[in-house]
């Protein structure tokens, strides 16, 4: 049989996903900005997995 793309499906995934990320980035900065706060030193930035997907 052959595959039939469901669209709204695959645009809600990538709609969830780009969500997710905006925030996670969100909690960043506000974690970096509690801690400026507090005057902790600063974090270097975390590299990204090989594995994940933009």
């Amino acid at each position: 049989m052959v595959f039939k793309p469901n669209y709204n499906f695959q645009r809600a995934e990538r709609e969830r996903a780009k969500e997710a990320k905006a925030e996670a980035k969100r909690l960043e900065k506000a974690e970096a900005k509690r801690r400026a706060a507090a005057g902790e030193p600063e974090l270097p930035p975390t590299p990204e997995e090989p594995g994940e997907e933009g």
